[in-house]
């Protein structure tokens, strides 16, 4: 394996365990966890992670050739000074440990209610397995359901963004690779560990580490020559 590839994979491993732990995507999982069955909340909201992963390295690969390398080294730099300062702010302005666990909470509540409350006769259930979305007559609606939570829920997150910038900078296979087995490792933690585990995290302690890491992934990419 090469060292462009292990770089990239160090990187991206690092940057995701400290982005994605305890955030929305992850207190979201835990809590899907504890009212569904776990290998389909685990399937969907990995899937819906690596699906992500691969397009944000895939986009990042490409931004080398629709700009100059020079420019996309420089745009990726100040990502990094961007959101490690973004991270930072975040850290020191915490408002507090379960804030961001109780907003969470209460958003799937509300989803869980209105699609719990509705009771409807036998005719009524069958002719709604005949109209029933395309999709979920081929997988599960508790796996769709997390899918969907999750994707949307990372798409213009600060880790799906960071990973752009680190695959234009980085090898992209490793990002993916890192990536991937980041979002694994929490994304399995959360389902594991339940709602408890993420109401232990301190999101302080979190954004100030990864606020000091992307500070330091703009500093190295800063000292780095473009190739």
């Amino acid at each position: 394996m090469s060292l462009s590839v292990v770089q990239g994979f160090t990187k991206s491993l690092a940057m995701t365990v400290l982005s994605e732990i305890g955030d929305k995507t992850f207190i979201a999982a835990a809590i899907l966890a504890m009212r569904h069955p776990r290998r389909l909340v685990l399937s969907g909201c990995l899937s819906a992670l690596i699906v992500m992963t691969i397009l944000s390295a895939v986009v990042g690969w490409a931004a080398p050739n629709l700009m100059s390398r020079k420019l996309t080294h420089h745009v990726a730099t100040l990502l990094f000074f961007g959101f490690g300062l973004w991270s930072l702010w975040d850290g020191f302005h915490q408002e507090g440990e379960a804030g961001e666990l109780a907003e969470v909470e209460k958003q799937l509540d509300t989803d869980f209610k209105g699609t719990t409350t509705a009771k409807v006769n036998k005719d009524d259930d069958e002719k709604k397995k005949k109209t029933r979305p395309f999709l979920t007559q081929f997988f599960s609606p508790i796996l769709l359901k997390a899918f969907s939570i999750t994707f949307f829920g990372e798409w213009g997150d600060k880790s799906q963004l960071a990973t752009i910038g680190l695959a234009a900078n980085e090898n992209p296979f490793g990002v993916v690779l890192g990536g991937i087995l980041g979002q694994t490792l929490c994304t399995t933690a959360a389902v594991l560990g339940g709602k408890s585990l993420a109401s232990q995290i301190s999101e302080k302690v979190v954004a100030l580490f990864g606020g000091v890491l992307f500070i330091i992934f703009g500093i190295q990419s800063f000292l780095s020559p473009v190739d």
